[in-house]
């Protein structure tokens, strides 16, 4: 009968020792939580998943998962660490017989420096083999990932744009100019497009043409069709820039007013970017001057006047051409002194008979 009794009583022990063991392994811990010290982090700095158990654990194993094409594994604390390049798995063990356990773990990593674009991420927590400090009590495994979302991008810096040119502007003839967008750090967008409208014109009839030329070698007016397929094109990144080849075309003398703006069609257009500018377009001064230096034809007189004076004038210079020039002193020859004796001689004849004849006429009186 005694042999019966302690039977009963061993067998009822047992049981009611398993029945606590199975009780202690299925208690969830439920009291972990998971912070990181920043939920926006830029390229090159660091974050610290902090894992904290709620109650003091003498035995535990957690799984920290990343993306290694985001972050890099730097340190933890908390336990003997391992990393296989997507995961740091952190093992503890109160080795002094639970004198010495634990609430807390945490783990480091550094974002990439080369990243230069919004990257929403995840650190994903489970764990295995927990205990409390005296490994009395056993808990769950946490199998369903304890998630804490954060996002790594740079400091994005706005895009500019500018139209660069030389010279003056001439009305009727092509100017060539550079439309370009860019950004130090440019946000990156994947349907981008860009809108150009004429704001000023010094007529109504006057007339804008801005032609850029797109990779199948079409020619595009900027004012009428803008640029970028109807879906958009990419920009961003770092030293992101867009230069387009433009040949504007003015058709009058005055002041023109052109708003450049870049949308993002993936946000029903929201404006990303836009610029007013001013150019101020000229006539020739090359025509000017020829202008200023050409006779001007008065109307109802015959054209041919203008022909008729210029043929005159040309007549004139050949005739002038034409003249022999005098020598500034005539040349001696020896008939000078006879001519000078004939003249003596001439004058003494005429004062001889003269005198003679006033003797005849004394002499007949």
């Amino acid at each position: 009968m005694k042999k019966i009794v302690s039977l009963i009583l061993m067998s009822l022990l047992i049981f009611c020792a398993l029945q606590i063991n199975v009780n202690a392994a299925s208690i969830p811990l439920n009291s972990v939580t998971v912070d990181v010290t920043k939920e926006k982090i830029l390229p090159g700095e660091n974050v610290t998943v902090n894992i904290n158990f709620g109650t003091e654990l003498g035995a535990y194993t957690f799984d920290v998962a990343y993306d290694n094409n985001i972050f890099e594994y730097v340190s933890s604390e908390g336990g003997t660490e391992n990393d296989n390049g997507t995961r740091v798995r952190v093992t503890y063990y109160d080795s002094a017989g639970g004198t010495n356990p634990r609430s807390n773990m945490s783990v480091t990593f550094k974002a990439k420096e080369n990243i230069t674009s919004t990257n929403p991420t995840d650190f994903s927590i489970t764990a295995e083999g927990l205990a409390n400090s005296d490994a009395s009590q056993e808990y769950d495994d946490i199998t369903t990932p304890i998630k804490k979302n954060v996002t790594v991008e740079p400091n994005y810096v706005d895009y500019t744009i500018d139209f660069n040119y030389s010279g003056k502007i001439i009305f009727g003839e092509e100017k060539a100019m550079e439309l370009v967008t860019k950004s130090s750090m440019g946000r990156n967008y994947d349907h981008v497009k860009m809108k150009v409208e004429v704001t000023k014109k010094p007529s109504d009839s006057a007339t804008v043409q801005l032609l850029a030329i797109e990779k199948t070698r079409n020619q595009v007016d900027l004012v009428q069709e803008g640029w970028g397929e109807p879906d958009g094109y990419k920009l961003g990144g770092k030293d992101a820039e867009q230069v387009l080849e433009v040949q504007a075309l003015f058709s009058e003398v005055g002041e023109y007013g052109i708003k450049i703006s870049l949308l993002d069609k993936d946000s029903s257009d929201a404006v990303i970017v836009e610029k007013d500018f001013i150019f101020n377009v000229v006539e020739n001064s090359v025509n000017n001057e020829n202008n200023g230096n050409t006779n001007e034809t008065v109307p109802g007189e015959n054209e041919t006047t203008g022909e008729t004076e210029n043929t005159e004038n040309a007549t004139n210079t050949e005739n002038v051409e034409n003249i022999e020039e005098m020598p500034e002193n005539l040349p001696k020859t020896g008939m000078t002194k006879y001519i000078y004796i004939i003249t003596a001689v001439a004058i003494l004849g005429a004062a001889y008979f003269t005198i003679k004849s006033e003797k005849i006429k004394k002499k007949n009186n």
